[in-house]
């Protein structure tokens, strides 16, 4: 069975809530912030992270109070390209797609039916508990409602686990009616939702959002954990300069040839896993208006900013700056 992992990304919604109440979170949740190096962290961190401050809060409905703290940023690319489609048909069709690269658990399933337009996610891949699934639903309908300005109620959302004490908070917040002890997870709502405008429709902006969807949906797919090890390693030799792989194969106590078959036996190589995490690298850093090209380049452990140029147009089909220009037009 794949390991079930959220995007990093998703996970700083639970750092930020924490800063919004004053509170330290590394101190709250036992654990620094996840880096740029991460893609994804495990279901298991996640789950100890939402049981933590629901322990340290003592009050009903937390997973309801975090989700009023979502953005688009915290769903990364896949929440960019989604606050630029026409309407919020478009929007769902994007995160049914790239749903794996930001909440990689049970699959979203979209369909038409009598009551209404339904959203839909199984238990084939486990029951991650209540605090995950109440805090992965109420963050869509709250980033859908802020995406089209907007409240509107749901018709319905039902949850696999048992009810909590009271549903009235869970009323209030759906604006609908709630059911807990289902066989699987849904979220009915009218289809004349599926036509809002939604606030920032930008047609040339979302074609390059969707590549770099698309880019990153193929990067992650099933990634193994070997891997994602191997990538997490990468990232302070990249930093030092220590870019072959010899230095990796070092770092991990064996031998360049091995390393080079594990690498294939992973259907990979070792220029592919250093592409792949110097392209993350880099686009967390060209989101920091602070740091220069040149900076970046050193960072990524290239001797030349040309060097990084040429590199980084081949990943994405942009240079630097442009790639920077458009990202932050997403992000305004």
């Amino acid at each position: 069975m794949a390991e079930n992992r959220v995007a990093a990304s998703y996970a700083l919604l639970l750092y930020e809530y924490l800063e919004n109440q004053g509170l330290d979170p590394v101190q709250v949740l036992g654990a620094p912030r996840p880096d740029q190096s991460q893609h994804f962290v495990p279901m298991s961190d996640w789950q100890t992270w939402l049981r933590r401050v629901d322990a340290h809060e003592k009050r009903p409905a937390l997973a309801l109070r975090i989700a009023e703290c979502i953005s688009p940023r915290h769903f990364g690319v896949v929440g960019y390209a989604a606050l630029a489609c026409d309407t919020l048909a478009d929007a769902l069709q994007r995160l049914e797609r790239y749903h794996a690269s930001v909440y990689d658990v049970n699959p979203a399933r979209i369909a038409m039916t009598p009551e209404g337009v339904a959203v839909e996610w199984g238990v084939e891949r486990g029951r991650p508990g209540a605090l995950v699934d109440e805090t992965a639903i109420a963050s869509l309908v709250q980033l859908a409602r802020d995406m089209s300005g907007r409240y509107w109620p749901v018709q319905s959302v039902s949850f696999v686990n048992p009810a909590p004490l009271s549903t009235q908070p869970y009323e209030d917040f759906f604006g609908g009616h709630v059911v807990f002890g289902s066989p699987v997870t849904r979220l009915v709502f009218s289809p004349d939702y599926l036509s809002l405008p939604l606030r920032k429709s930008d047609p040339a902006l979302l074609s390059l959002l969707d590549q770099q969807a698309e880019a990153l949906l193929q990067q992650v797919a099933a990634v193994p954990a070997i891997v994602e090890a191997w990538r997490k390693t990468l990232v302070p030799l990249i930093r030092e300069g220590k870019t072959s792989l010899a230095a990796l194969a070092q770092a991990h106590h064996t031998s360049p040839r091995s390393l080079q078959r594990r690498l294939a036996e992973q259907g990979t190589s070792f220029q592919q896993l250093l592409d792949n995490t110097r392209q993350h690298l880099a686009e967390g850093h060209l989101r920091d208006a602070k740091l220069d090209l040149a900076e970046i380049a050193l960072l990524l452990g290239y001797s030349e900013q040309s060097a990084f140029t040429r590199a980084f147009r081949s990943w994405t089909g942009l240079a630097p700056a442009q790639w920077r220009r458009h990202q932050l037009k997403a992000e305004a």
